[in-house]
């Protein structure tokens, strides 16, 4: 599919491009390869099929969106996924993210705040075959501490701090991924890592703009105004 393939180019060049702010000038392999299989399209509403394949965020309802290619294909390579992993995804929104990561890992729990979108996530993802990814509703600035500890975390929208609980459930030598600042606001997409001994460090990998993490309470206010 020669939409698919421009993605995966524009995937490519912009990792160039960005190489000297992330540290990378390639991505790995796998994660590449798993981009170019993982239907995009099936993942976004009918409205915005034609730019499935495009390199930017698109309109999934409930005001939010599917992220950017690129920031996808980057952020899954941060976390460094391994086959035995077990991942905590913050955030499923579509489930696109969750799909990419389940053809990396061995199991995905994936946390969704809106109602309507964890269901509709979930349903794509067993219509397509993604069965090692489990989704729940909640407030995902908790985690999900019945499967901790996790090798590694993903959040897929923009915190105003670090979740502390997201911390807690990290296994150690594991990763969290995750982009913090205020909505509309500059954004920083933080690489964070547990040594052994528990102690934390941070980079600052790059400038995003996520939508912002709902928390459960938020949640509850927007459906009830």
């Amino acid at each position: 599919m020669l939409a698919r393939k421009r993605m995966i180019e524009t995937i490519e060049a912009e990792t160039k491009y960005t190489r000297r702010m992330t540290g990378r000038s390639t991505l790995n392999s796998c994660v590449i390869d798993t981009m170019r299989r993982v239907p995009r399209d099936e993942f976004v509403p009918s409205s915005v099929k034609d730019f499935a394949y495009n390199d930017s965020p698109l309109s999934i309802g409930h005001g939010q969106t599917i992220s950017q290619p690129f920031i996808v294909a980057l952020m899954t390579d941060l976390l460094q996924p391994q086959a035995d992993d077990v991942i905590l995804e913050v955030g499923t929104g579509s489930g696109y993210q969750a799909a990419i990561l389940s053809q990396l890992v061995k199991q995905v729990y994936s946390v969704e705040v809106i109602e309507t979108l964890a269901g509709e996530a979930s349903k794509a993802l067993q219509r397509l075959g993604y069965h090692n990814v489990e989704v729940k509703v909640g407030d995902g600035s908790q985690g999900w501490q019945e499967h901790a500890p996790y090798d590694g975390i993903i959040v897929t929208a923009a915190a105003p701090f670090v979740p502390p609980a997201l911390i807690d459930q990290l296994k150690p030598l594991a990763r969290l991924v995750i982009p913090v600042g205020l909505p509309y606001m500059s954004q920083s997409l933080l690489l964070i890592e547990k040594d052994e001994k528990g102690e934390i460090s941070t980079r600052d990998v790059l400038a995003v703009a996520f939508v912002p993490l709902v928390s459960d309470s938020e949640n509850q206010e927007t459906q009830e105004t």
